[in-house]
């Protein structure tokens, strides 16, 4: 049987009657301390003021010269002022002894241990039950005494008195009272308030804390799959956690699912294919869906959609998981439950039920609509593979076709093709183009020069880097012409702005003899060398320095400078860089891109700007992203710095101070 639940309710009303039952009790506690300390202490001395009251009563007797007769009077007298008092007097032997003993009086000496302890000198307290106290008070002899006891010395005990009266007659101070009740109230709230923290530690913050806490690493850890399950029997806090689950399986099902089919979508399918090995896959596309879907609008392609999951589910295997992936795509997992050959059946089975499906979009009209299937197989790359047998099934005006490695290359062949295109048809509608990035100095941090960086414009803010292109048009030998055009440019802003630049030229550019009579020809009909640098690719392990050595003299004649490239990153021949005659040395981003955080990297870059000091060149780092880079750079005393953090490439260049 489960444990019931508890409510906030039934928590607060627990914690009530626990603090009254705790109240009441630390409330007759208080009482019965208090009574205890009336009795123990205050009863005392009142009983001693009593008493001395009763002693000075008859010491105004005995100035008048009293006797035995007159003892019991004046007792008599003092029992009649309060009916609930009871005093009585016992003479000691010395007083005896002159003025002669009473019967009673020596009976009691003799027999009443309290009585002889008090004869003692010793006052005593005797609380006969909760109702009556006696109380022992002794007579000690001083120098008055002496004139009427004339046996006595000062301290004899001449005599006790002992009254007797209920604790009710007991009286206490107003301030004792309140000093006590403030006491009272101070603890008691403290106790009621830790009580209270305690319980509502329990039963609330604690609960609501630890709910918090989870949510907090759903939150960080960005898994919508995960869900808050705190362990309290609290309905609230249960209501809140199956509330808080309930909307994370809203927003989990709205970032998994197609809100149109309610199927699996492209993402939970790429997840899936990630957390399994040795799948099956295909990819089912309705062929000219994005046709139909503007001819006849949203609602039919939502109804052809929805015709089309209800079908798949009808023809495919129970162990396979259906997806809805793009506007016209459906994707189909088999965890190895089949083997290949069955899977094409099915992707067969599936285009003889549906390859020419009749569509009716009204009873006067009806569309037929053809589906084209890709196949992939393994543990890896399954979704590219099927959508590259996809694309092949179309091209090829198949019904499906399953990837095999042919494709691959096939498809590397088509790209190298249709990239070579791309670039010659860049070239003729002059798309290749310089942006500039700025280079500044460290120390100033003004811009002194910008190196110039090969794009091709594909847009009117959009450029395609060299990542893309730079390999297929170096084997399809355009390199030398994108080079061209890019010393072309890049010298037609040198001459209207006067500013200075940097190119990257690589080892087949130095050796080129057209590039090379390029640049001696504008150099000489120009005065610009010296605001040009040439950037030298130390990574790419230059073989024959003499060419190199060539090029270098060639145009340092001119006044243009020499930079090593990604210093850091090739074999690093100190011998033959040395041999260069370079002016700047440029250290490698995967240096700098780490180095306020990395120690290798400062190190080994300290040691490279060492060098480079020793040698006579200006040192630059690039790829500086952030401030905190920046500042390292600084640190290690890098003569000038380059990266997006300082500016990013752009075509529109700003005033260089001089």
């Amino acid at each position: 049987m489960s444990k019931k639940n508890k409510t906030y309710n039934q928590i607060t009303a627990r914690m009530i009657i626990v603090i009254l039952l705790l109240t009441l009790g630390l409330a007759f506690a208080y009482t019965e301390y208090i009574k205890r300390d009336v009795i123990v202490n205050l009863a005392k001395v009142d009983a001693k003021k009593t008493s001395r009251l009763v002693f000075e009563s008859m010491y105004s007797a005995m100035q008048k010269g009293w006797n035995k007769d007159d003892i019991q009077e004046i007792i008599h007298r003092l029992n009649k002022v309060d009916k609930n008092l009871e005093i009585h007097v016992y003479r000691g032997e010395k007083v005896a002894k002159v003025f002669g003993d009473i019967e009673n009086d020596k009976l009691v000496r003799t027999t009443n241990e309290r009585v002889k302890n008090t004869f003692k000198g010793e006052e005593n307290l005797d609380i006969v039950n909760s109702d009556i106290i006696k109380y022992y008070f002794p007579v000690i002899a001083n120098d008055k005494c002496k004139s009427c006891h004339t046996n006595a010395v000062p301290g004899d005990v001449l005599g006790v008195i002992n009254i007797n009266y209920p604790i009710t007659d007991l009286k206490i101070s107003l301030n004792d009272m309140i000093n006590l009740f403030l006491i009272f109230i101070v603890c008691f709230s403290i106790v009621i308030f830790i009580l209270l923290f305690l319980n509502f530690n329990k039963y609330l913050l604690a609960p609501i804390n630890n709910f918090i806490k989870t949510a907090n690493i759903i939150k960080k850890s960005t898994d919508i799959k995960q869900r808050v399950f705190v362990n309290h029997d609290i309905n609230e806090i249960q209501s809140m956690q199956v509330i808080f689950n309930e909307m994370l399986d809203s927003i989990e099902h709205q970032f998994y699912y197609d809100h149109l089919t309610g199927l699996k979508n492209r993402r939970a399918l790429l997840e899936d294919l990630d957390d399994t090995k040795d799948l099956l896959f295909m990819i089912i596309n309705i062929d000219k869906f994005e046709q139909i879907n503007n001819l006849y609008g949203d609602e039919i392609g939502d109804k052809i959609l929805l015709e089309y999951k209800n079908k798949f589910k009808e023809l495919l295997p129970t162990t396979t998981i259906l997806y809805k992936m793009h506007a016209d795509e459906f994707g189909v997992i088999s965890h190895g439950t089949i083997d290949l050959e069955e899977f094409e059946n099915i992707a067969s089975y599936i285009i003889s039920h549906l390859g020419k499906y009749e569509f009716r979009i009204s009873e006067e009209k009806t569309i037929f609509i053809n589906l084209t299937i890709g196949i992939s197989h393994g543990s890896t790359l399954l979704l590219p593979n099927a959508d590259m047998a996809l694309k092949l099934a179309k091209k090829n005006k198949k019904h499906f076709l399953t990837y095999t490695e042919d494709m691959r290359t096939l498809k590397e062949y088509e790209n190298r093709l249709s990239w070579t295109q791309r670039l010659m048809r860049a070239i003729e509608d002059d798309n290749i183009v310089p942006l500039f990035q700025p280079i500044v100095d460290c120390k100033t941090m003004e811009i002194i020069k910008y190196e110039a960086l090969m794009r091709i414009q594909s847009g009117e803010d959009d450029y395609i880097v060299p990542i893309h292109f730079l390999d297929i048009s170096k084997e399809n030998k355009i390199y030398s012409k994108l080079t061209l055009i890019m010393l072309q440019k890049t010298f037609a802003f040198c001459k209207d702005t006067n500013h200075k630049f940097s190119i990257n030229l690589t080892k087949e550019d130095m050796v080129n003899d057209e590039i090379i009579k390029f640049i001696e020809d504008e150099f000489q009909a120009s005065q610009f060398a010296n605001n040009i640098t040439f950037e030298i690719l130390e990574s790419e392990g230059i073989e024959n320095y003499n060419e190199i050595i060539h090029f270098i003299t060639t145009v340092k004649k001119y006044g243009a400078t020499i930079s090593i490239d990604d210093f850091g990153t090739g074999y690093s021949n100190f011998e033959y860089l040395i041999k260069l005659n370079f002016d700047y040395l440029k250290i490698d981003a995967s240096m700098i891109k780490n180095i306020d955080k990395d120690e290798k990297s400062q190190m080994v870059t300290k040691t490279i700007v060492e060098f480079a000091k020793k040698i006579g060149v200006k040192t630059i780092a690039e790829f500086v992203s952030s401030k905190d880079i920046l500042s390292k750079v600084q640190e290690l005393d890098i003569d000038y710095a380059q990266g997006y953090y300082l500016g990013e490439p752009t075509s529109v260049i700003k005033q260089i101070t001089d």
